[in-house]
């Protein structure tokens, strides 16, 4: 029937076939090695810090254009004028009298304005409050006036404290920066770090409170050392709360506690850590994540036919989750659009496949179903963990900067104003101006609650566009 049944052929053949499953072998390895020089150890997830070869993106992007459109109207520095200045000066002194050639006359022009925007140094200054004192003789009691804007006890103005935490939690200024500018010793800055959150102590408290009770959650944890040893930063968030939270661990006790036991409303936004798998509310992966390990799929396996059709199918259509619910279109549409998408990936994972690599990926959507498909019930969910990464990021360029925190008072003090003035930065106020208002009046009466005083009900409220 055609069939060679020479014993040297078929030994012939057994040894290409096993060469050939070998370079195929070889060549998977290789190019892991090459992925890996150039995207680091966790491949298209290594942050950007971590990766051992930068693309050099100004290069490669064209500049954009200066200027103004061909037909447009620029638009230039804008100028103010008198009314609007802070301070006019007058500088006359260094014209001369004669002209210096001629040695005529010089004759009176006027002047030419020059506008200029300029700022004072920020440093502490020394003030010596002579406090008025009273005694009444008949009752036996004195009385005397409280310095304005200062805490009891407090050799430091509110000001101050004000500038160096807004400086430090919120813009991320290193602390030994902080201290040249104001002018004080690091020790004393650390002082009036753990003065404030002893103070306001009981604030994260009641914003976890908040957040509990949130239609959408977010939760997400990086890696922070303190005194020495590793350890991890927690991040759980809303559009309008931010809860810092420095631990020890990455064990799931640490978003159980924050959590709670009873079942709560809404939909918590997480990556597939399974730390949170039985957190008591509904969870939605991040398509992001799974958007980059389809791709790391094709990267694996670029010759295979299977993977790049499945690779072409499936990232659009997550392309599409995530963006469908910030376009510009009706409630009614979102969801017709956003079950048509849900449709066709439903479609994508259900549908037969060979690879073992498009396989896994399948199993992933097969297995999670319930945590999947959020996005499209609720326009308010989002299909990616976005928000929880970008409130990260500041925390992780002050890991970089200051390697993570002396001591687990040091991370204590950082996780209570953190937690304070990133929740007032969404909350669409200023920071160090409203801190400082809080701390006059509690500068008045120690014993007022500070969650009233940062968070008051009139506060205002900024939310996303879709809730």
């Amino acid at each position: 029937m055609g069939v060679n049944t020479c014993p040297g052929c078929l030994e012939k053949q057994r040894r290409i076939d096993a060469l050939e499953g070998e370079i195929v072998r070889l060549n998977s390895r290789l190019r892991y090695q090459q992925r890996k020089a150039t995207e680091g150890f966790f491949g298209s997830s290594t942050p950007s810090s971590k990766r051992p070869v930068k693309v050099d993106t100004q290069a490669k992007e064209q500049k954009k254009p200066r200027g103004a459109r061909p037909g447009h109207k620029g638009t230039g520095r804008r100028c103010f004028d008198q009314t609007e200045a802070d301070r006019v000066v007058e500088v006359s002194g260094a014209l001369p009298q004669q002209c210096p050639k001629c040695g005529g006359a010089l004759v009176d022009k006027g002047v030419v304005r020059r506008n200029v925007v300029d700022s004072q140094p920020v440093k502490a200054e020394r003030i010596l409050y002579l406090l008025a004192k009273k005694h009444c003789e008949h009752c036996q009691i004195t009385f005397q006036a409280e310095a304005p804007g200062v805490l009891p006890k407090s050799l430091y103005g509110n000001q101050l404290i004000a500038n160096a935490a807004a400086m430090h939690y919120l813009h991320g200024v290193p602390m030994g920066r902080v201290c040249e500018q104001i002018g004080i010793g690091p020790g004393s800055l650390v002082d009036i770090f753990h003065r404030l959150a002893r103070l306001l102590g009981t604030v994260p408290e009641r914003l976890i409170e908040q957040y509990r009770s949130a239609p959408v959650k977010h939760a997400d944890e990086t890696g922070w050392r303190t005194n020495g040893k590793n350890g991890h930063v927690w991040l759980f968030a809303t559009d309008r709360i931010s809860i810092f939270q420095f631990r020890a661990t990455r064990s799931a006790r640490v978003p159980a506690a924050v959590l709670g036991k009873k079942r709560l409303p809404g939909v918590l936004v997480v990556d597939r850590y399974a730390g949170y798998n039985n957190m008591p509310c509904a969870i939605q992966y991040c398509y992001e994540h799974l958007h980059r390990e389809v791709e790391d799929v094709e990267k694996e396996f670029p010759d295979c036919e299977e993977v790049r059709a499945f690779v072409s199918t499936l990232v659009p259509l997550l392309s599409q989750a995530m963006n469908l619910r910030t376009q510009a279109i009706s409630d009614k549409e979102f969801s017709l659009q956003a079950s048509r998408v849900k449709a066709q990936i439903l479609g994508a994972v259900n549908s037969p496949a060979k690879h073992p690599g498009i396989q896994h990926i399948q199993d992933i959507f097969r297995k999670h179903t319930d945590r999947m498909y959020h996005w499209a019930k609720d326009r308010r969910v989002p299909a990616e963990n976005n928000l929880a990464e970008r409130d990260l990021r500041p925390t992780v360029i002050a890991r970089k900067v200051s390697f993570g925190s002396a001591s687990d008072a040091g991370a204590h003090t950082r996780g209570v104003l953190m937690s304070i003035m990133q929740t007032l930065k969404k909350r669409g106020v200023d920071a160090t101006s409203h801190l400082k208002h809080v701390l006059d009046e509690l500068a008045r009466d120690i014993n007022q609650d500070p969650f009233r005083l940062l968070f008051p009900e009139n506060l205002p409220n900024r939310r996303s566009p879709h809730g």
